[in-house]
């Protein structure tokens, strides 16, 4: 199993410290580092900058909203990304969702699945740097033809040559038809609120992405790394409490009441009435007992809490599942070295 430090994205502040996350976890041998973006601070620039000091961690976005760039900047981010780093960055995407999409970004979420095939094939068109980058569209026509055009716009080739021809694009996904469609086109599958119990299911919308004419990878050489607190703690119960608005947030809050992909992870895994209710208590603004609703079991679903013992044997479980990584936040430098010590020396 690999560990990667998820850094997320910023609150009202820039966070303190995260240079010593960064060189803990390279010296102590995690796999990978990765920032992420929402509405505020973006994903591209706090990687750069932290990971300027790095050597081997591989440096990848968790993930880089579509709708913030073009897939030509993309591309343009990921070439520039990968000369810097030497080779380490991974291009993690995702769609985001309606509110955000058409709320900040001003453009229509509709067909996210057809935008990401796409937009995936561009900058693969960018990388490989064989021909003048044209595409159809209808979602990301190049060169532009349509209202507005002036007719000079020419198909181009990046200026500058590409380190590689095949960064790792890794896309955050949700439902079925988004993880097979990850599977079919993408090098590994960014997995949120991960449940082992359901591998028998993932597996499914995995294999019919992997059977498809042309995919890429198979499950040979396909990455998943899924997102998951991890804490070694003799208290497991305070750490639930601290961890319950996060989820509250997530379940009842993050999206619309009737399109919350988050809150449609929890109902697959069974949990539909939960979800209703902490919807309409964070909805009303009782963010407490939004918080106060969710249970143990359902924390325990998505995150591993507990003594050294119980987190190795249950990494040990989400690796038989099938991941690949972890990626999981850390507080400080001490819990970076002590998660190394107990996932990967077992210590």
């Amino acid at each position: 199993m690999k560990l990667g430090l998820q850094l997320g994205y910023w609150g009202a502040r820039p966070p303190e410290d995260v240079a010593p996350l960064v060189a803990a976890a390279e010296e102590c041998g995690f796999d990978s580092a990765f920032t992420a973006e929402s509405w505020g601070s973006d994903a591209l620039t706090p990687l750069a900058w932290w990971g300027s000091d790095t050597r081997r961690l591989r440096l990848g976005t968790s993930v880089a909203q579509l709708s913030a760039r073009t897939p030509t900047a993309a591309a343009m981010a990921a070439l520039t990304m990968d000369h810097l780093t030497g080779g380490r960055f991974i291009l993690g995407l995702g769609v985001s969702g309606p509110q955000v999409v058409e709320g900040w970004y001003g453009q229509p979420f509709a067909k996210p699945l057809a935008r990401t095939r796409e937009y995936v094939q561009v900058i693969r068109d960018v990388l490989a740097r064989e021909a003048p980058v044209t595409q159809a569209g209808p979602h990301y026509p190049l060169p532009y033809a349509g209202e507005g055009a002036t007719g000079l716009g020419k198909p181009l080739k990046p200026i500058t040559h590409p380190l590689r021809a095949d960064v790792p694009i890794w896309l955050g996904a949700e439902g079925p038809k988004n993880v097979a469609q990850t599977a079919e086109i993408a090098d590994g599958w960014l997995a949120i609120y991960y449940s082992p119990r359901l591998a028998p299911m993932y597996d499914e919308w995995l294999d019919e992405g992997f059977a498809r004419p042309g995919a890429r990878r198979s499950r040979q050489d396909f990455e998943i790394a899924a997102t998951c607190q991890i804490t070694v703690t003799d208290d497991p119960g305070a750490v639930r409490d601290g961890v319950r608005p996060t989820v509250a947030l997530y379940v009842g809050g993050m999206g619309a009441p009737e399109l919350n992909f988050h809150a449609q992870v929890y109902r697959r895994m069974g949990y539909g009435a939960v979800v209703d209710e902490v919807t309409a208590l964070f909805r009303s603004g009782r963010k407490d007992e939004a918080a106060a609703a969710i249970p143990d079991e359902m924390i325990d679903e998505t995150m591993i809490i507990g003594d050294a013992e119980h987190v190795r044997r249950e990494v040990a479980r989400w690796k038989a599942a099938g991941v690949t990584t972890m990626l999981v936040t850390c507080r400080d430098a001490a819990q970076v070295r002590r998660l190394a010590e107990v996932v990967l020396q077992g210590a």
